[in-house]
Protein backbone atom coordinates (compact mmCIF):
# COMPACT_ATOMS: atom_id res chain seq x y z
CA UNK A 1 0.00 0.00 0.00
CA UNK A 2 1.31 3.31 -0.54
CA UNK A 3 3.35 4.98 1.75
CA UNK A 4 4.14 8.94 1.53
CA UNK A 5 5.22 11.31 4.12
CA UNK A 6 2.84 11.69 7.09
CA UNK A 7 1.77 14.36 9.01
CA UNK A 8 -0.91 13.92 12.21
CA UNK A 9 -1.47 11.29 14.54
CA UNK A 10 -4.36 9.71 15.52
CA UNK A 11 -6.50 10.85 18.31
CA UNK A 12 -6.52 8.68 21.38
CA UNK A 13 -9.15 6.94 23.14
CA UNK A 14 -9.05 4.58 25.79
CA UNK A 15 -9.80 0.59 25.03
CA UNK A 16 -12.97 -0.18 24.33
CA UNK A 17 -14.57 -3.10 26.75
CA UNK A 18 -15.00 -6.48 25.46
CA UNK A 19 -16.82 -9.44 26.32
CA UNK A 20 -14.61 -12.08 27.32
CA UNK A 21 -14.35 -15.21 24.39
CA UNK A 22 -15.78 -18.31 25.28
CA UNK A 23 -12.36 -21.00 26.16
CA UNK A 24 -10.89 -22.02 23.29
CA UNK A 25 -11.75 -25.79 22.57
CA UNK A 26 -8.19 -27.67 23.22
CA UNK A 27 -7.10 -31.17 21.82
CA UNK A 28 -6.22 -34.18 23.62
CA UNK A 29 -2.92 -33.44 24.83
CA UNK A 30 -4.42 -29.64 26.01
CA UNK A 31 -3.21 -27.53 23.38
CA UNK A 32 -5.63 -25.18 22.01
CA UNK A 33 -6.87 -26.48 18.18
CA UNK A 34 -6.03 -25.24 14.95
CA UNK A 35 -9.24 -23.72 14.55
CA UNK A 36 -9.10 -22.29 17.95
CA UNK A 37 -5.11 -20.93 17.69
CA UNK A 38 -6.34 -19.16 14.09
CA UNK A 39 -9.46 -17.68 15.53
CA UNK A 40 -7.28 -16.34 18.69
CA UNK A 41 -4.91 -14.86 15.93
CA UNK A 42 -7.64 -13.33 14.38
CA UNK A 43 -9.04 -11.50 17.70
CA UNK A 44 -5.30 -10.56 18.44
CA UNK A 45 -4.97 -8.69 14.93
CA UNK A 46 -8.13 -7.01 14.92
CA UNK A 47 -7.98 -5.87 18.17
CA UNK A 48 -4.43 -4.58 17.65
CA UNK A 49 -5.54 -3.24 14.21
CA UNK A 50 -8.52 -0.75 16.25
CA UNK A 51 -5.91 -0.09 19.08
CA UNK A 52 -3.29 1.17 16.67
CA UNK A 53 -5.52 3.23 14.72
CA UNK A 54 -7.77 4.79 17.61
CA UNK A 55 -4.59 5.78 19.82
CA UNK A 56 -1.31 5.49 17.57
CA UNK A 57 1.59 3.65 17.62
CA UNK A 58 3.30 5.36 20.92
CA UNK A 59 0.39 5.26 23.06
CA UNK A 60 -0.49 1.38 22.19
CA UNK A 61 1.08 -1.66 24.76
CA UNK A 62 1.59 -5.06 24.06
CA UNK A 63 -0.12 -5.44 27.07
CA UNK A 64 -3.42 -3.11 26.54
CA UNK A 65 -3.86 -5.41 23.52
CA UNK A 66 -3.70 -8.32 25.61
CA UNK A 67 -6.08 -6.99 28.07
CA UNK A 68 -8.51 -6.16 25.18
CA UNK A 69 -8.12 -9.65 23.82
CA UNK A 70 -8.21 -11.38 27.15
CA UNK A 71 -5.36 -13.05 26.57
CA UNK A 72 -1.80 -13.25 28.94
CA UNK A 73 0.79 -11.36 27.48
CA UNK A 74 2.97 -14.37 27.09
CA UNK A 75 0.15 -15.59 24.42
CA UNK A 76 0.38 -12.06 23.06
CA UNK A 77 4.64 -12.03 22.52
CA UNK A 78 4.89 -16.07 21.66
CA UNK A 79 3.59 -14.60 18.48
CA UNK A 80 4.82 -11.07 18.10
CA UNK A 81 8.66 -10.14 19.75
CA UNK A 82 7.79 -7.11 20.04
CA UNK A 83 5.12 -3.74 19.34
CA UNK A 84 6.45 -3.61 16.03
CA UNK A 85 6.85 -6.90 14.88
CA UNK A 86 2.33 -6.91 15.97
CA UNK A 87 2.39 -3.68 13.95
CA UNK A 88 3.75 -5.17 10.91
CA UNK A 89 1.26 -8.58 11.37
CA UNK A 90 -1.57 -5.93 11.14
CA UNK A 91 -0.60 -4.25 8.31
CA UNK A 92 0.55 -7.17 6.17
CA UNK A 93 -2.82 -9.01 6.89
CA UNK A 94 -4.20 -5.83 5.20
CA UNK A 95 -2.16 -5.76 2.68
CA UNK A 96 -2.97 -9.92 1.72
CA UNK A 97 -6.78 -9.50 1.97
CA UNK A 98 -6.16 -6.46 -0.44
CA UNK A 99 -3.84 -8.42 -3.27
CA UNK A 100 -6.77 -10.77 -3.74
CA UNK A 101 -9.03 -8.09 -3.68
CA UNK A 102 -7.51 -6.44 -6.32
CA UNK A 103 -6.54 -9.44 -8.19
CA UNK A 104 -10.58 -9.97 -8.58
CA UNK A 105 -10.37 -6.73 -10.32
CA UNK A 106 -8.20 -8.11 -13.16
CA UNK A 107 -10.21 -10.55 -13.91
CA UNK A 108 -12.49 -9.26 -16.45
CA UNK A 109 -9.63 -9.01 -18.71
CA UNK A 110 -9.57 -6.10 -21.40
CA UNK A 111 -6.57 -3.92 -23.35
CA UNK A 112 -3.15 -3.75 -21.01
CA UNK A 113 -3.93 -0.13 -20.98
CA UNK A 114 -7.68 -0.56 -19.59
CA UNK A 115 -5.85 -3.36 -16.92
CA UNK A 116 -3.66 -0.91 -15.54
CA UNK A 117 -6.26 2.31 -15.16
CA UNK A 118 -8.43 -0.21 -13.36
CA UNK A 119 -6.08 -1.33 -11.19
CA UNK A 120 -4.61 2.33 -10.22
CA UNK A 121 -8.24 3.62 -9.70
CA UNK A 122 -8.31 0.14 -7.10
CA UNK A 123 -5.38 1.42 -5.65
CA UNK A 124 -7.03 4.47 -5.08
CA UNK A 125 -10.18 3.15 -3.45
CA UNK A 126 -8.28 1.07 -0.89
CA UNK A 127 -5.87 3.36 0.12
CA UNK A 128 -8.81 5.94 1.24
CA UNK A 129 -10.36 3.23 3.25
CA UNK A 130 -11.07 4.73 7.17
CA UNK A 131 -9.06 2.23 9.02
CA UNK A 132 -6.19 2.31 6.26
CA UNK A 133 -6.07 5.91 6.43
CA UNK A 134 -5.43 5.79 10.16
CA UNK A 135 -2.91 3.11 9.95
CA UNK A 136 -1.11 4.59 7.14
CA UNK A 137 -0.85 7.67 9.07
CA UNK A 138 0.05 5.96 12.36
CA UNK A 139 2.73 3.78 10.33
CA UNK A 140 4.48 7.14 8.89
CA UNK A 141 4.20 9.93 11.81
CA UNK A 142 5.41 7.64 14.24
CA UNK A 143 6.27 3.60 13.77
CA UNK A 144 8.33 4.23 10.74
CA UNK A 145 10.19 7.01 12.29
CA UNK A 146 10.38 5.40 16.20
CA UNK A 147 12.12 2.46 14.05
CA UNK A 148 9.52 0.59 15.24
CA UNK A 149 9.03 -0.69 11.94
CA UNK A 150 10.63 -0.79 8.53
CA UNK A 151 9.27 0.47 5.26
CA UNK A 152 8.93 -1.91 2.78
CA UNK A 153 11.19 -1.03 -0.48
CA UNK A 154 8.73 -0.64 -3.78
CA UNK A 155 10.15 -3.56 -5.41
CA UNK A 156 9.58 -5.90 -2.58
CA UNK A 157 5.59 -4.46 -2.24
CA UNK A 158 3.23 -6.46 -3.87
CA UNK A 159 1.05 -3.70 -5.24
CA UNK A 160 4.06 -1.88 -6.70
CA UNK A 161 5.34 -5.19 -8.13
CA UNK A 162 1.51 -5.75 -9.93
CA UNK A 163 1.46 -2.47 -11.21
CA UNK A 164 4.88 -2.49 -12.63
CA UNK A 165 3.95 -5.94 -14.64
CA UNK A 166 0.64 -4.37 -15.82
CA UNK A 167 2.79 -1.04 -17.00
CA UNK A 168 4.99 -3.62 -19.01
CA UNK A 169 1.72 -5.25 -20.38
CA UNK A 170 0.99 -1.78 -21.52
CA UNK A 171 4.01 -1.15 -23.13
CA UNK A 172 4.66 -4.36 -24.97
CA UNK A 173 0.91 -3.63 -26.45
CA UNK A 174 2.60 0.22 -27.52
CA UNK A 175 0.39 1.82 -25.31
CA UNK A 176 3.16 3.64 -23.30
CA UNK A 177 6.81 4.43 -24.04
CA UNK A 178 10.05 2.33 -22.90
CA UNK A 179 11.26 2.87 -20.06
CA UNK A 180 11.71 1.80 -16.04
CA UNK A 181 8.53 -0.16 -15.52
CA UNK A 182 8.48 0.40 -11.98
CA UNK A 183 9.24 4.05 -12.48
CA UNK A 184 6.91 4.77 -14.47
CA UNK A 185 4.43 2.53 -12.04
CA UNK A 186 5.56 4.98 -8.98
CA UNK A 187 4.74 8.29 -11.17
CA UNK A 188 1.44 6.63 -11.82
CA UNK A 189 0.62 5.57 -8.03
CA UNK A 190 1.89 9.23 -7.07
CA UNK A 191 -0.03 10.73 -9.89
CA UNK A 192 -3.47 8.96 -9.00
CA UNK A 193 -3.02 8.12 -5.55
CA UNK A 194 -0.43 10.16 -3.13
CA UNK A 195 -2.08 13.39 -2.99
CA UNK A 196 -5.74 12.31 -2.22
CA UNK A 197 -4.19 9.69 0.60
CA UNK A 198 -2.08 12.84 1.81
CA UNK A 199 -4.85 14.89 1.87
CA UNK A 200 -7.17 12.93 3.19
CA UNK A 201 -4.76 12.55 6.28
CA UNK A 202 -4.31 15.97 7.00
CA UNK A 203 -8.20 16.05 7.29
CA UNK A 204 -9.25 17.59 4.41
CA UNK A 205 -12.81 16.73 2.19
CA UNK A 206 -11.59 17.34 -1.27
CA UNK A 207 -11.97 13.60 -2.01
CA UNK A 208 -14.67 12.47 0.41
CA UNK A 209 -17.20 11.01 -2.10
CA UNK A 210 -16.77 8.44 -5.31
CA UNK A 211 -17.79 11.71 -7.60
CA UNK A 212 -14.47 13.25 -6.15
CA UNK A 213 -12.62 10.84 -6.64
CA UNK A 214 -13.34 9.57 -10.30
CA UNK A 215 -13.01 13.25 -11.08
CA UNK A 216 -9.42 13.54 -9.99
CA UNK A 217 -8.42 10.60 -11.11
CA UNK A 218 -9.88 11.04 -14.66
CA UNK A 219 -7.98 14.01 -14.74
CA UNK A 220 -4.41 12.55 -13.13
CA UNK A 221 -4.73 9.55 -15.84
CA UNK A 222 -5.09 11.72 -18.53
CA UNK A 223 -1.89 13.86 -17.40
CA UNK A 224 -0.29 10.46 -16.93
CA UNK A 225 -0.96 9.20 -20.34
CA UNK A 226 -0.27 12.09 -22.38
CA UNK A 227 2.01 14.62 -20.07
CA UNK A 228 1.58 18.28 -19.84
CA UNK A 229 4.11 19.25 -22.71
CA UNK A 230 1.99 20.97 -26.09
CA UNK A 231 0.86 18.48 -28.66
Amino acid sequence: MATTPGSTQARARAPRAVAAPPAAPRSQGGRPTRAAAAELERRILDEAAALFAAQGYAATSMEQVAEVCKAGKDTIYRRYASKGALFTAVMARFRAAVVDELGACLSAGGAPAERLRRYARALLDVNLRPQLLALNRVALAEAIPSKGVQPTPSADDPFMRQLAALVREAQDAGALRPGDALFIAEQLLYATSIRPLVTTMLGEAAFSTAARQDAYFEQAWTLFLHGAAAA
